[in-house]
């Protein structure tokens, strides 16, 4: 499927979209907040869609300005998107678990996203320099020579976002909503959703994963999405079956979580799927899910540049454990990584830089310094490392710039982090390299586990840590192991689940226990 065809099919823009479904079957449910119980039905999706052409016309803006969403209500979030991606305007959802006390904390992330308004759910901050606009302040009547029209075209508006900064600075992109509808379509497509199926998505909504697999997929589909402020693990899965959700949008820390039932839980047979993204799934994690909860995990591989998805397993037929799925809409290749010329290819089952192109991924970062990331036949270099094996499935196995260099010898963090991950109670692992005097550098991992706390006592830490101790002696030689297993109360992460190693490295984080692998 291409652009040109999405086109063809009659969804020019989100308005398109909205209409179609306002018309064929207005009552049904397009968003639940599972917090509150509010439901909006497509045709009070089209209701606060005219509202808000309304709104923007008393703001006098016009299709292409850009326009910041601080908003932590998931619901009154996701209908101010759409609505603005409706209109052809330019979106920039910004993080609201940050505590924006002082504009001075804004003003950055504003100017870098050229932002001409903010709306919010909260008063301005000191000294932000942009123009703010409260929900619950009075809008006044827009001129009646002025008037914000939404336009047909699928390339009027987008959504305007920053790369998590797992790696680096943040990279600034500008994502069309034809982008954004073609990437909608394929996950659409390839969950076979329906009218009959109902979401559930406790991820941020100011990240793409939410905003198309979530939001904009389920409204292509007329299908409908449950939507939680953040993950709780109390009472997951009655949640879930209260509100008929048939499939589940997450994470592997959620997954994690969810791995062991409490009490009675029960799994609903109406989930048919849990897709998983983000960051790694252990092998071991997802084989244990699926036995003893009987609910498949479909694991898929992602990032902002290519509008969510990149490559997923099949939903239905043969899936592979450790792998990321099949290039879905898009073209991948892997290049060696050392190479020797343009149109050299990695093997199968060679290890190399993970390289993609296609209607779903950007041509250009916004600003300089990332040209080197685009080669001249518009191929973008992921920065993930990773092999094709003969069936064209992807197998990733870290960062470029994660790679530890022992002694010359080079080590992948993912082989170590899916082992540690497949212990029974790790909720979340990372390996990092750290200076040594003889090898330059040698890995060491840092381990969340379940339960496990500053007050807890030593002894459950040791039980937990030599379950993991000797999974790594059973598993790699003593010159590939990490040299240490770090005890943490909670791994620096984004709301998305990326670990961010580079805080590892800094020492910041407190480590409760320490056990040196031998």
């Amino acid at each position: 499927m291409s652009v040109s065809s999405l086109r063809s099919d009659g969804f020019r823009s989100v308005r398109a979209v909205v209409e179609s479904h306002a018309r064929s079957q207005p009552e049904s449910t397009y968003l639940l907040a599972v917090r509150s119980s509010r439901v909006v039905s497509f045709r009070q999706l089209e209701e606060q869609v005219d509202l808000w052409r309304k709104r923007l016309g008393a703001l006098r803006l016009e299709p292409d300005d850009r326009v910041g969403l601080l908003i932590e209500d998931p619901l009154e979030f996701s209908l101010c998107f759409l609505s603005l991606l409706a209109a052809g305007i330019w979106v920039a959802p910004i993080d609201p678990t940050v505590n924006y006390v002082s504009g001075a904390q804004l003003n950055e992330r504003i100017t870098n996203m050229k932002l001409r308004y903010v709306l919010s759910d909260r008063p301005v901050p000191e000294n932000t320099k942009v123009q703010w606009r409260e929900l619950t302040s009075h809008w006044p009547s827009a001129p009646e020579d002025h008037h914000t029209t939404p336009s047909n075209d699928s390339n009027a508006g987008g959504v305007i976002l920053a790369s998590s900064g797992t790696t680096g600075t943040p990279k600034i992109m500008a994502l069309p909503t034809a982008q954004l509808l073609y990437t909608a379509q394929l996950v659409a497509q390839h969950n076979q959703l329906s009218p009959a199926d109902r979401g559930f998505n406790p991820l941020p909504l100011w990240h793409i994963n939410a905003e198309v697999v979530g939001l904009l997929a389920t409204l292509l589909a007329g299908a409908s999405l449950a939507l939680d402020d953040r993950f709780h693990r109390t009472g997951f899965w009655t949640l879930v079956d209260r509100h008929d959700v048939t499939w589940i949008n997450a994470v592997p820390a959620i997954i994690s979580r969810l791995s062991v039932l409490q009490d009675t839980e029960t799994v609903p047979e109406r989930v048919r799927f849990i897709r998983s993204a983000s960051a790694p799934l252990s092998p071991t994690l997802l084989r244990q899910f699926e036995d003893e909860m009987g609910v498949p995990i479909i694991e898929s591989y992602g990032m902002t540049e290519a509008a969510s998805q990149i490559c997923v397993n099949p939903l239905t037929g043969p899936r592979k454990a450790g792998s990321v799925g099949q290039a879905i809409g898009v073209e991948l290749r892997v290049v060696p990584l050392e190479k020797t010329s343009s149109d050299a290819l990695a093997a199968p089952n060679e290890v190399g830089r993970v390289q993609i192109r296609g209607d779903s991924v950007i041509r250009h970062y916004e600003g300089a310094g990332y040209d080197d990331r685009f080669d001249h036949e518009g191929w973008l270099d992921t920065g993930d490392l990773g092999y094709l094996d003969t069936d064209h499935f992807v197998f990733l196995v870290g960062r470029s710039d994660d790679v530890i260099n022992r002694g010359g010898e080079k080590i992948f963090p993912r082989e170590i982090e899916d082992v540690i991950l497949g212990v029974r109670g790790v909720v979340g692992a990372a390996v990092i390299g750290v200076s040594d005097d003889v090898f330059g550098q040698v890995p060491s991992s840092y381990v969340q586990l379940e339960g496990i706390s500053e007050a807890s006592p030593i002894e459950d830490v040791q039980i937990a840590t030599k379950e993991i101790h000797d999974a790594l002696v059973a598993a790699f030689s003593r010159a590939r192991r990490p040299v240490s297993i770090n005890v943490v109360a909670q791994l620096p992460a984004h709301a998305t689940g990326k670990v961010q190693k580079k805080v590892l490295g800094t020492g910041s984080v407190p480590v409760l226990f320490q056990e040196h692998v031998s």
